[in-house]
C-alpha cells in the first residue's frame, strides 16, 4: 500500500485518508459468533472501531459507538451496523470526563438492559520530538482519554455485566516498544496493557474475561492527523511485514476475544503487528 505524504487535524476524519482504509466493508462474513450481544465500543467511529463495530453487527451484536464530535464518520458506522440488521446507539461527547464515561454506560444499559462487551478502544495521541514541547495540559488530557476514562467505564459497566461477559482494551506494539515521539501515549499503552492484566485477576471470579489487543502500525486517520506528513508517507515500513495493517486485519482478534470460544482466555495481550514480536 502507497501512502503520500499527507496531512489531517485532529482526530483526523476517515473521508479524508489516502488510501482509504478497509474496514471490512466487502470482505467480513459473519457467523453468529455474536448473536444478540450488547456492546459498546469506544473511538467506535473509525478506523480500528469502526472496524470491530461492523464485525460485532455481522456476527449478530447491537453497538453503541462511542465517539468524540466526528459525527460523519460515527454515522457511517452506525449505517453499516444497521445494514448488517442490528441496533446502532450513537453518544458523541468526550471521555476524558468521568460523568460522561457514565453517562455512556447508562445509555447502553438504558437502550439493551445489559453490557455482554465492553471495548475500550479510544485514544489519543500527538508527537513531539522533544520532552520540552509536550504541553502539560496535552500530556494530562492522554492520560484521561487512553486509561483514566477506561477505569471509570469498567466501573461503571461490570455491575451490568454478567458471567461470560467480556471487557477488551486497546493498548499497542508501544506498550512493549515505546516510540520516544509518542511519549505520553506509549505511556499510556504501558499502562492499559497491565491494567487489562489486572484487571483480569480482579474479576475472573465474577466470570468477567479482560484481555487487550495490541495493534501494531494500522492506517486510521489518527496517524495523519497526529504525525508529520514525511512519517506518514513510510507509515508501516518499519515491522518485518514493511506495510501498514488494516482495520479489517485487527477487528477479528475482537471478535474472537468477546466470544465464548475465548471461554478460557482472560488476562492476555494478543500482538496484532505485522510480524513484530511482543514480549
Amino acid at each position: 500500500m502507497d501512502i503520500p505524504k499527507q496531512q489531517q487535524q485532529p482526530p483526523g476524519h476517515e473521508a479524508a485518508l489516502t488510501p482509504q482504509a478497509d474496514h471490512g466493508e466487502t470482505s467480513y462474513r459473519g457467523a453468529g459468533r455474536l448473536q444478540d450481544k450488547a456492546t459498546v465500543i469506544t473511538g467506535g467511529d473509525s478506523g480500528i472501531g469502526r472496524a470491530v463495530a461492523l464485525a460485532f453487527a455481522r456476527e449478530g451484536a447491537d453497538v453503541l459507538v462511542s465517539y468524540l464530535d466526528e459525527h460523519d464518520d460515527a454515522k457511517e458506522t452506525a449505517r453499516l451496523v444497521e445494514e448488517a440488521g442490528r441496533r446502532a446507539i450513537l453518544v458523541p461527547g468526550d471521555i476524558a470526563d468521568r460523568a460522561h464515561c457514565r453517562a455512556i454506560i447508562d445509555k447502553a444499559v438504558a437502550e439493551f438492559g445489559r453490557i455482554d462487551v465492553l471495548v475500550n478502544n479510544a485514544a489519543f495521541q500527538m508527537s513531539h520530538d522533544s520532552l520540552d514541547e509536550i504541553p502539560d495540559d496535552e500530556w494530562d488530557y492522554t492520560f484521561k482519554v487512553n486509561i483514566t476514562a477506561m477505569f471509570h467505564l469498567c466501573k461503571a459497566a461490570v455491575k451490568h455485566m454478567a458471567p461470560g461477559s467480556s471487557i477488551i482494551n486497546t493498548t499497542s506494539i508501544n506498550s512493549d516498544n515505546p516510540k520516544p515521539t509518542l511519549l505520553a501515549y506509549a505511556a499510556t499503552k504501558g499502562a492499559i496493557a497491565n491494567f487489562s492484566a489486572g484487571l483480569a485477576q480482579l474479576l475472573a471470579e465474577k466470570g468477567i474475561r479482560v484481555n487487550s489487543v495490541a495493534p501494531g502500525p494500522i492506517w486510521t486517520p489518527l496517524i495523519p492527523a497526529t504525525m508529520p506528513p514525511d512519517e506518514v508517507e513510510h507509515f508501516g515500513s518499519q515491522v518485518p511485514m514493511k506495510r501498514a495493517g488494516q482495520p479489517k486485519e485487527v477487528a477479528p482478534v475482537f471478535v474472537m476475544l468477546a466470544s465464548s470460544e475465548a471461554s478460557y482466555i482472560s488476562g492476555a495481550r494478543i500482538a496484532v503487528t505485522g510480524g513484530a514480536p511482543i514480549l
